[in-house]
């Protein structure tokens, strides 16, 4: 679903991660807005993304599950909409806790949707749930 509605990941590093999703007919409800959905998606890739970039250096095998979402939508999303994550370091301190197998921690990663303007449009929040396996 993610490639129909046109989703990319623009940027991934230590720093930020960047996910940006077009405003197109395909993503457009009833209302001229953004389908929630739509955007929902964007904001979980901006989260994913540091997530495995975090576990592709832990040396484990880590099972991981969205467990809670939050959102604020703050106005309507009528334009290309850009989700930023800046939270890897966080992400990466919170693996760094599983030490043994079955060992589990969970974490609430904020990511923020601007519009073309750089006019906040959402506010994501999602926790992730992560397992040590043996």
């Amino acid at each position: 679903m993610g490639l129909i509605s046109g989703i990319r990941l623009v940027q991934l590093d230590e720093e930020k991660s960047v996910a940006e999703v077009p405003f197109r007919w395909r993503n457009k409800n009833p209302f001229n807005s953004m389908y929630f959905a739509v955007q929902s998606m964007a904001a979980e890739l901006s989260t994913a993304a540091p997530v495995m970039l975090a576990l592709k250096d832990f040396d484990a095998d880590v099972a991981l599950i969205i467990v809670n979402l939050k959102v604020d939508f703050v106005k309507k999303a009528q334009s290309k909409t850009t989700f930023t994550c800046t939270e890897y370091s966080r992400i990466y301190e919170t693996l760094a806790q599983l030490k043994q197998a079955e060992d589990t921690v969970a974490i609430t990663v904020k990511t923020t949707g601007r519009d073309v303007g750089g006019n906040e449009v959402a506010t994501f929040y999602f926790t992730w749930s992560f397992r040590r396996r043996s």
